[in-house]
């Protein structure tokens, strides 16, 4: 008797998968992009710095005149090589923060540029 039931109950536990199919739909609402609301990064202000350029030929009287000034003598000094390197990583820095302003653009006309269109259909 209980290998007839279980083996009844096991064909109706595979009947009523098949049965009782149901279908889900999905339904999506899209949702318009939201303004970004970024603004540009305002430039640097940066402080102006007095270069002094110091050879051998020069040294004693830029000294001179440092000390005159109230000025400690100190120096930090870049080799004509230094400088090129100072140079161009200054220039890597414009490029990067270029580069950063147009991807900021770009963004700003991806997420605000259907809005736009969007409102001038209606």
């Amino acid at each position: 008797m209980n290998k007839i039931f279980l083996t009844l109950l096991f064909a109706l536990l595979l009947t009523g998968c098949q049965i009782g199919e149901k279908k889900i739909k999905i339904f999506s609402v899209e949702q318009p992009r939201e303004n970004l609301n970024l603004s540009k990064p305002t430039p640097l202000q940066m402080e102006q710095i007095k270069w002094i350029i110091i050879t051998s030929e020069n040294a004693a009287e830029v000294f001179a005149k440092l000390e005159e000034a109230g000025i400690d003598p100190v120096l930090w000094g870049l080799t004509d090589k230094d400088y090129e390197v100072l140079a161009k990583n200054f220039a890597q820095i414009r490029n990067k923060l270029k580069e950063t302003n147009e991807i900021l653009d770009k963004y700003k006309e991806y997420y605000e540029s259907n809005s736009k269109s969007d409102s001038n259909k209606q």
